[in-house]
């Protein structure tokens, strides 16, 4: 069995790493952890040693078939605790998976990290809090706060659902095969009462404004969201009416003030 480049392929081995994922995450006994990418079940038992049931979503056959018999060689007495479920994670909806999670912990496949954290987050109200490993970059970016050079879509998406940071860097020689970019570990944590609607319309209003300021980085938001608004006139109107400066750029916004824009008719 060999990992392929085109799934994105590079699993953790290292059981100390796995143990610190699992501990970083702060799940136990009353979660169900969903785990994206498995792999070959390193991480899968690590979680299994702590919480109440895993569902793991593996896209490759291969993997998907190997990893009940993995876990019932290596811990037997909690083979009854995983759940596998054969499927594309960007697709996976809440009828596909035999119980509701409420955490999401997994080295995702960097190919599409961020599409997935922000898939699951937005199908599964359930999640409470996310504990991922990603591409170092990615990390940054996902974590960086507004203003900054590298705050961006996937910074201000994330905030959307919740809470965001940085949980700490992962070295390459704990993978087979060794990557070559580095590693960092995010944590979401959902906010407890969101502060703004974030049901599918909503999101769907919200994100589009988003994708739309970040399109041309160095225009002005008056210039920037003269499409998405219909003109430049009605894009100024609409962030004034948000109490924000239409000389502005994106980088400069918080989730919030993209949720108040928005909501502007």
């Amino acid at each position: 069995m060999r990992p392929t480049k085109q799934l994105g392929q590079n699993f953790v081995h290292d059981a100390n790493t796995v143990r610190r994922i699992v501990n970083v995450a702060g799940v136990g006994r009353d979660d169900v952890v969903l785990e994206v990418g498995p792999g070959l079940g390193s991480l899968t038992l690590a979680l299994l040693d702590v919480v109440d049931r895993v569902v793991a979503v593996e896209l490759d056959p291969r993997l998907a078939e190997r990893l009940p018999g993995t876990v019932a060689e290596r811990a037997p007495e909690l083979a009854d605790r995983l759940d596998v479920v054969h499927m594309d994670a960007m697709k996976v909806l809440p009828g596909d998976l035999p119980a509701m999670p409420t955490a999401l912990v997994a080295n995702l496949p960097y190919n599409v990290a961020v599409p997935v954290l922000l898939h699951l987050f937005s199908e599964f109200p359930s999640l409470r809090t996310a504990l991922v490993m990603v591409q170092s970059e990615v990390a940054d970016r996902l974590a960086a706060e507004p203003g900054g050079r590298i705050y961006g879509v996937p910074s201000v998406k994330a905030r959307f659902f919740g809470d965001v940071r940085r949980a700490g860097a992962v070295g390459r020689a704990v993978f087979w095969p060794v990557p070559k970019v580095e590693s960092g570990l995010v944590r979401v944590d959902r906010y407890a009462e969101p502060p703004w609607p974030t049901d599918a319309a909503s999101r769907k209003k919200v994100f589009a404004a988003i994708d739309a300021a970040f399109a041309q980085r160095r225009k002005t938001l008056r210039a920037a969201l003269s499409t998405w608004a219909g003109s430049p006139a009605e894009a100024e109107r609409r962030l004034v009416a948000a109490g924000i400066d239409p000389s502005a750029r994106g980088e400069k916004l918080d989730a919030a003030a993209f949720v108040r824009l928005a909501s502007v008719e």
